[in-house]
């Protein structure tokens, strides 16, 4: 292995961990603008979604965690094969494959969970539109 492979996976994580910014910056205002209509006018729907929104928080805090443990293995990986200890490169960028690996899965729970909530709501409209 040279400095080089590990090197490869600094724009894939990059770029997750923009995504999962983004992500997290829109439930974030999603959440402040039902949570001032709900202290406007008090609504169950609006409070369940904001309880529904905020496993999907943690769920990215998690992915974003993930994501910067296996860039920071990363970067640990190019130093050691920089003092060449082979060994400990190794294993280190193992660990960040895994920690990457467990990102990309908590992303997919959460792209889930969104598609839930999305579902819910749907149904919800068509519910309504069939009782007018």
């Amino acid at each position: 292995m040279t400095i080089t492979t590990p090197a490869l996976l600094f724009p894939a994580i990059s770029l997750l961990l923009l995504a999962y910014t983004n992500r997290f910056l829109v439930i974030a205002q999603l959440i402040r603008s039902l949570y001032k209509q709900n202290d406007e006018n008090p609504d169950m729907d609006i409070r369940n979604q904001i309880l529904h929104l905020r496993v999907r928080i943690i769920a990215i805090r998690r992915m974003q965690v993930a994501g910067i443990l296996s860039f920071i293995l990363c970067v640990i990986t190019m130093f050691t094969i920089y003092i060449e200890r082979e060994v400990i490169a190794h294993l280190m960028f193992g660990a960040s494959l895994i920690l990457l690996l467990a990102s990309l899965c908590f992303s997919l729970y959460e792209v889930q969970i969104s598609g839930q909530a999305l579902n819910l709501q749907l149904k919800n409209l068509e519910n309504k539109s069939e009782d007018k």
